[in-house]
């Protein structure tokens, strides 16, 4: 069982979110908490004026809404009984027992799960601190659950040691499947109010996963001088197709200035968020001999895609790391120098140019990242089946990485991070020459 709680400030949006998967068939509320009547009686005025009369007690509070998806294996299939017991139990554990909630089921996605609905304004008006609420109050909760309910653990379940969350999205949009401007507010409804992004980059590096992209236009069209937004679908070789369609046209509005007031509100990054990425980077690198594709390989295994940015010439020039898990995107600068693209690349083994060519080529076909078609035989080429089933690159998870650094008899990789230097300072009048 993985928890992933965010807070916003808008419960209306949040909740039209989840009824339109209900209206869409791809999700459906199997209850609430707190209401005083059952949830299938009630609607869809009845549940968001419930939210909004508590919210009226104390109206200085801005981040008010509360958004929680519990997440579970994918060979796991509970009733609705079970899953509403979980959630009960849950909201009890965390402190939000006395809130009013509502619990929905999705079937969007590769994994099951259910997302739950709620306000940190309290009946009194006082509100709910939110600070640490994962490390304190929802990690203690969810080893309770999965214990009570035998549950499939997130950690250290021998018989599933790679269950890692799945991006909420369960396949990329395939033109042509499905109504363009629905299968493409299916992604933006869940992309722009889950993930953490600021910037235009940042946001597309998520977007281009389902093959969407967010298009301002060249800078000296009139489209990006009126600040318009479009989006487009893009084919299976990362380019666009069909006709794109008007921000505006959209029901939760996601035109510029709504994308503008997220990149300034998503800037600051919490501190776990960015040491989660780092320490995932830098576990990978306690392997030997890592290149790019492998490193690419191990991070996905750890629920972060990387993608990269070349100029005209092929080459890499930029690198951003998208953690499906936390929802955060990061620039490999707001990690840190040695998570930029040019000492990523350093950090690397040495490989040769025609293997780099055909690997970054690779990356580029599985992350959509270019408008450049790119051979699917390639894959196979150059790693085969074998290297897919990771035969070569081992274990991606913290024990089994360990486990072979500290077994192998020789250690041929020479980085170290940064915090490790130990770096000794000249006292001052220190002559170099002794």
């Amino acid at each position: 069982m993985v928890a992933i709680i965010k807070t916003g400030y808008a419960i209306h949006k949040v909740f039209y979110y989840n009824e339109n998967k209900v209206k869409e068939n791809e999700a459906e509320c199997i209850g609430a908490g707190n209401y005083p009547i059952d949830a299938d009686k009630m609607g869809l005025t009845v549940k968001l004026n419930r939210f909004l009369k508590q919210l009226e007690l104390n109206e200085n509070v801005k981040r008010n809404s509360v958004h929680i998806s519990i997440n579970f294996d994918p060979s796991e299939n509970h009733s609705k009984e079970k899953l509403m017991a979980i959630a009960d139990t849950y909201m009890e554990k965390i402190g939000f027992g006395q809130q009013p909630y509502l619990v929905y089921q999705h079937h969007d996605s590769g994994h099951p799960h259910i997302h739950l609905v709620t306000i940190n304004v309290q009946r009194d008006g006082t509100r709910i601190d939110m600070q640490n609420i994962g490390k304190n109050r929802s990690e203690p909760a969810r080893k309770e659950i999965e214990e009570r309910f035998g549950l499939v653990k997130a950690q250290g379940n021998k018989n599933s040691p790679d269950f890692t969350l799945k991006p909420i999205i369960s396949q990329k949009i395939q033109y042509g499947r499905s109504e363009s401007k629905k299968a493409i507010t299916n992604v933006l409804g869940q992309v722009l109010s889950l993930y953490k992004y600021a910037s235009f980059p940042e946001l597309n590096a998520v977007l281009k996963q389902y093959n969407v992209l967010a298009d301002r236009g060249n800078e000296d069209s009139k489209m990006f001088k009126a600040k318009g937004l479009m989006y487009r679908i893009l084919d299976e070789n990362g380019k666009p197709i069909g006709v794109p369609i008007k921000a505006s046209l959209f029901h939760n509005k996601p035109t510029l200035k709504f994308l503008e007031e997220k990149f300034a509100f998503n800037k600051t990054n919490d501190v776990s968020d960015i040491r989660r990425v780092k320490n995932a980077i830098d576990m990978a690198f306690l392997r030997t001999e890592i290149s790019l594709n492998q490193l690419v390989l191990l991070l996905e295994k750890e629920g972060i895609n990387t993608v990269f940015r070349k100029n005209t010439e092929g080459l890499i020039y930029g690198i951003t790391y998208v953690d499906h898990t936390t929802k955060c995107v990061f620039n490999g600068s707001t990690l840190g120098k040695q998570y930029s693209a040019k000492a990523i690349q350093e950090r690397c083994a040495s490989i040769n140019p025609a293997e780099q060519k055909m690997t970054i080529s690779v990356i580029e076909k599985s992350y959509e990242i270019t408008f450049e078609a790119s051979k699917s035989e390639i894959i196979a080429a150059l790693f085969g089946d074998d290297f897919r089933d990771n035969k070569y690159i081992g274990s991606s998870t913290v024990m089994g990485q360990l486990a072979e650094m500290l077994t192998q008899s020789e250690q041929t990789a020479v980085y170290l991070p940064y915090e490790l230097r130990n770096k000794k300072k000249k006292r001052k009048g220190q002559s170099n020459n002794r």
